[in-house]
C-alpha cells in the first residue's frame, strides 16, 4: 500500500522542524493579541459553497466532498475562513465583544494535480481579525503575516498588493472586464475561456503567456474604483510606507476566491519557481450574511506551510536534525531495572529528555547508540551503584565519567549539557 497521491509522510526527522516553525509564528501571532481557534476538519458543504463561491475553482473543482451516514452532503476544508466564520457567526461572538483576532494551523485538503509546493493535503498558518473595517486592521493582517514569515526564518520575499474596491466597483468593472475577454476570447487559453464565462477576474491571474500576452490592454480596476474605495487603500499603503514596508502593486491581483473585497496582498518567494505564493489574503465583509448573521467586517490571511518549510530547506541544509535525547539510561542486571525506571520518572519530570533500554542490549551497544545520536549523558546503574545509592554519569562529549549520589542527579546532569 502506498499513500495517496499529493499526500506526505512527515517523519521526526522533518516534523521537529515543522513543530519549531509552527510554535515560532503562533509565538508571533500572540505578541499581535490574537489567540488560537480550532475548528472541524469538515463541515457541511454549504459552508464552503457559499462562502468561497459556487464558480470558483476550489467549489466547482477541487473539493473533497462525501455523504454522510445521515444522508447530510460533508466536505473536508480546502481553506480555513469560511470555517472561522462560520463557528463565529453561529456563537455570535461579536455580540460578546465588538473585535476578535484568531489564529490557526492545521491541515487542508483540495484535489489538485501534485507538484513541486503543491499536495492534496496540505498545511496552512493564519489569521483572522474581525469586526473592523478600517484600513489600520488590513495593515495589521499584512504586517503580521510578514511578522510570521520573519519568525519562521524565511530570507528573501516581496509582498505584493492590490486592492478590488467594494462590490459596486467590482461589479462595474467586472462588466468591462467581461466585454474586453470576449473580444480577446480567440487568444486566451482553454482555462481562461472556461473562467470568462465564470469568474472573469480570476483570468486576470493567470500564469499562461498565451493570456498574459492577451491581456496586456485589458482594462485596469483602479479606473474603476470610487472615492471610499481610493481613500481605504491609500490609507494602507500609507501604514505599510510608515513602518518601512516595501511592497509592489501589483494591480492583476485578485485572488482565487470570490468573497474578497478592498485589499488583497500575496507574499512571493525569491526561490520557489512557479509555485512562488508562500500565501496571501486580504478583506471580506460579507461572509457573515452568507451564514444568516447580521453583516460584519473581517480580514485575514494563511501562509502555506509546504512552502514554507521548502523555502527553509533551500536555506539550510541542517534544518532536519533529529531529535536528541538528553539522557541515555542504562541498568546493568535485572535488580537495576527497576531503580533506572524510577531515575527516569524523576528526570523527566524535570523536564530533560530520557530513554531506556527495551530491547535488552549490552551496555557496548547502548554506549554506541548513545554514540550515534549524539545523547550528551549517559547514566549507569550496576550492582554496585545500587548498594552504594549512586550512579555513574558519563559526559558523552569528552568520555569524561564520575559517581553522583543519586539524590543530586538532576543538579549534575545539568551542568554536564549546561
Amino acid at each position: 500500500m502506498q499513500s495517496p497521491r499529493g499526500t506526505k509522510d512527515i517523519f521526526p526527522l522533518q516534523s521537529k522542524a515543522w513543530r519549531e516553525t509552527e510554535q515560532k509564528m503562533a509565538d508571533a501571532a500572540r505578541s499581535f493579541g490574537y489567540g488560537e481557534i480550532r475548528i472541524p476538519i469538515f463541515e457541511h458543504t454549504g459552508v464552503f459553497a457559499r462562502a468561497i463561491g459556487e464558480e470558483t475553482d476550489i467549489v466547482g473543482k477541487e473539493m473533497y466532498t462525501f455523504v454522510d451516514r445521515g444522508g447530510d452532503s460533508m466536505t473536508l476544508r480546502p481553506e480555513f475562513t469560511a470555517g472561522v466564520i462560520r463557528a463565529a457567526a453561529q456563537h455570535s461572538i461579536l455580540g460578546q465583544s465588538p473585535l476578535h483576532r484568531f489564529w490557526y494551523c492545521g491541515p487542508l485538503f483540495r484535489y489538485e494535480r501534485p507538484q513541486k509546493g503543491r499536495f492534496r493535503q496540505f498545511h496552512q498558518f493564519g489569521a483572522e481579525c474581525i469586526g473592523a473595517d478600517s484600513p489600520e486592521s488590513d495593515a495589521e493582517i499584512i504586517l503580521l503575516a510578514r511578522q510570521c514569515l520573519i519568525a519562521a526564518g524565511i530570507n528573501g520575499f516581496r509582498l505584493q498588493i492590490n486592492t478590488l474596491g467594494n462590490s459596486e466597483s467590482r461589479a462595474a468593472y467586472r462588466a468591462r472586464l467581461s466585454d474586453f475577454l470576449q473580444s480577446v476570447a480567440e487568444r486566451l487559453s482553454d482555462e481562461s475561456r472556461r473562467r470568462m464565462e465564470r469568474n472573469p477576474l480570476r483570468v486576470l491571474d493567470s500564469k499562461d503567456e498565451r493570456d498574459r500576452e492577451a491581456l496586456v490592454n485589458a482594462p485596469s480596476l483602479t479606473d474603476f474604483l470610487d472615492l471610499e474605495s481610493k481613500v481605504h487603500f491609500e490609507l494602507v499603503l500609507k501604514i505599510l510606507d510608515s513602518q518601512g514596508i516595501p511592497y509592489e502593486i501589483h494591480s492583476r491581483l485578485v485572488r482565487g476566491l470570490d468573497y474578497y473585497s478592498h485589499t488583497v496582498f500575496e507574499f512571493i518567494g525569491d526561490s520557489l519557481g512557479s509555485q512562488d505564493a508562500l500565501g496571501g489574503g486580504g478583506r471580506y465583509n460579507n461572509m457573515f450574511e452568507y451564514f444568516g448573521a447580521k453583516s460584519a467586517p473581517a480580514v485575514g490571511f494563511s501562509l502555506g506551510m509546504e512552502r514554507i518549510m521548502l523555502t527553509l530547506e533551500q536555506q539550510s541544509p541542517v534544518l532536519y536534525s533529529p531529535e536528541r535525547p538528553d539522557v541515555s539510561l542504562i541498568a546493568l542486571g535485572e535488580e537495576s531495572v527497576n531503580t533506572v525506571w524510577k531515575y527516569a520518572d524523576v528526570l523527566r519530570a524535570e523536564g530533560l529528555s530520557v530513554i531506556t533500554d527495551v530491547l535488552g542490549r549490552s551496555m557496548k551497544s547502548l554506549m554506541k547508540e548513545a554514540d550515534k545520536f549524539s545523547i550528551p549523558v549517559v547514566l549507569i546503574v550496576g550492582e554496585n551503584e545500587l548498594a552504594a545509592g549512586t550512579v555513574i554519569l558519563r559526559d558523552m562529549r569528552n568520555g569524561g565519567q564520575r559517581e553522583c549520589p543519586s539524590n543530586k542527579i538532576v543538579a549534575a546532569i545539568r551542568e554536564i549539557i549546561g
